[in-house]
């Protein structure tokens, strides 16, 4: 290969790692599934409790059930049952396509209104009846996934073994003959690892061959032919890369891990709040985008994809309506978070939430749990959570406590020795959140 060939190749690894960033995240959560006992699509893994830091897919809640159910509609139409809102009792998620586009919403915050509903998930140009009862759900990939949560009232055993149960209500199976019941295959990832990383090596480009190969080409991405064509990456053929072509790959997706890191911290740049370090990360041409299911022809933001699904998984068809966020990745003086101090975090009285708000802590660079930590995250779920005498709440994130800290157990979130960030959760944000005018969370301030 000539040096201008192996310049051209690096390039190409680098803008196809962007733009099948998302698509990768998927599967690597698919394959994480199998490696804990599912045996294809069509199957359900979930965690029916505490999830811990075995967990290493991007920026997951701790704090609640997950659900995770993946679709195949080769077959055929898929359904998925939603049960209810009942009582504390409710699930917040989403429908996706392979590209993780939001398809619809479900639960309280999504179309069903938390009334329950039978959804049907169709092929692509799915042209057959819909039989009655049952809520059409149109996807333009073949396969894609469902992320739902089923959301305790608080943290004690009974709540969560509540949602646990209340979780079990959710049913999906290809679908059957009228009057024919389907049965739903479930598989528990709790106390298991997985291991659903984004990996910044050659490993990708096998990653997103395999999405390549099970994908029919959607039309906006027809532009990629060729251009992994040069990656060994062809549809129809076996993948089989020669050594310069690794070594290109290599070279760039080294170069996407440092430009999309890159684009990743300068979303700070726009603080949520004037003069702090919060931002909301999610980018507003991919939100627009996502809303009218990509319809726009005159936009197509590939690369604030990219960079979303460096540091996320999941999309919401209307972002800000069930759950919001806002991330941190340094404290109030600018400097980047480092687990090797301690920190705390004074949240004001009158959180603007109808559900709940959480802060949870991730390793900086995979976006992941931090491994070493036993306390993931803290919320106003939790029953030893002190809360100050005006409704205020002050957490703290070191390694141990000690000091004047010792004794404040149910406030304390746990980090390593290495740089980490910040999520804060609000489920269920009312108008003071989008507003800015009644509630507003400082920044985070070394002790």
């Amino acid at each position: 290969m000539s040096d201008l060939q192996q310049q051209v190749v690096r390039a190409r690894a680098l803008e196809a790692a962007v733009w099948g960033m998302p698509a990768v995240n998927y599967r690597l959560m698919y394959e994480a599934g199998l490696s804990v006992g599912m045996t294809g699509q069509n199957q359900v893994v979930w965690w029916p409790g505490r999830m811990s830091a075995l967990n290493q897919s991007l920026t997951p809640n701790p704090d609640v059930v997950y659900v995770m159910a993946f679709y195949d509609t080769t077959d055929g139409p898929v359904v998925l049952e939603v049960p209810a809102a009942a009582g504390d009792n409710k699930i917040n998620g989403s429908v996706m396509n392979y590209w993780q586009a939001a398809i619809e919403d479900v639960g309280p915050a999504g179309y069903d209104a938390g009334a329950g509903a039978s959804y049907l998930i169709l092929p692509p140009g799915w042209t057959g009846p819909v039989p009655d009862g049952y809520i059409p759900l149109r996807s333009d990939t073949v396969t894609g996934y469902a992320l739902l949560r089923s959301i305790p009232a608080d943290d004690t055993d009974a709540s969560m073994d509540a949602a646990v149960t209340y979780a079990e209500g959710i049913e999906f199976y290809p679908f059957t003959a009228p009057g024919v019941a389907g049965q739903t295959a479930r598989f528990s990832a709790l106390d298991q690892e997985f291991d659903a990383k984004i990996r910044y090596d050659a490993s990708f480009f096998t990653t997103l061959n395999t999405v390549v190969q099970s994908e029919p080409w959607l039309d906006r991405d027809r532009v990629m032919i060729d251009q992994l064509a040069s990656l060994g990456i062809v549809r129809g053929s076996a993948y089989a890369p020669d050594d310069d072509t690794v070594t290109a790959q290599t070279d760039g997706i080294g170069d996407a891990q440092a430009w999309l890191e890159e684009k990743y911290r300068a979303l700070y740049d726009t603080p949520y709040y004037e003069g702090t370090h919060w931002t909301l990360p999610a980018l507003p041409e991919l939100v627009a985008a996502t809303n009218d299911g990509f319809a726009d022809t005159e936009s197509y933001p590939v690369d604030e994809r990219g960079v979303s699904y460096t540091f996320a998984f999941f999309s919401s068809r209307h972002l800000g309506k069930g759950q919001s966020y806002l991330t941190a990745i340094s404290d109030a003086n600018g400097d980047d978070l480092d687990g090797s101090r301690t920190y705390t975090l004074h949240i004001p009285a009158g959180v603007p939430v109808e559900q709940y708000w959480s802060l949870t802590a991730y390793q900086a660079g995979t976006h992941t749990f931090i491994e070493e930590s036993g306390r993931l995250s803290r919320s106003s779920l939790d029953a030893d959570l002190t809360v100050n005498e005006d409704g205020s709440v002050d957490l703290y994130l070191c390694q141990e406590l000690s000091g004047a800290l010792e004794g404040k157990d149910g406030n304390w979130i746990q980090t390593s020795d290495q740089p980490f960030e910040v999520m804060f959760r609000l489920y269920g944000p009312t108008d003071d959140f989008n507003s800015k005018e009644n509630w507003a969370l400082p920044d985070i301030q070394p002790l």
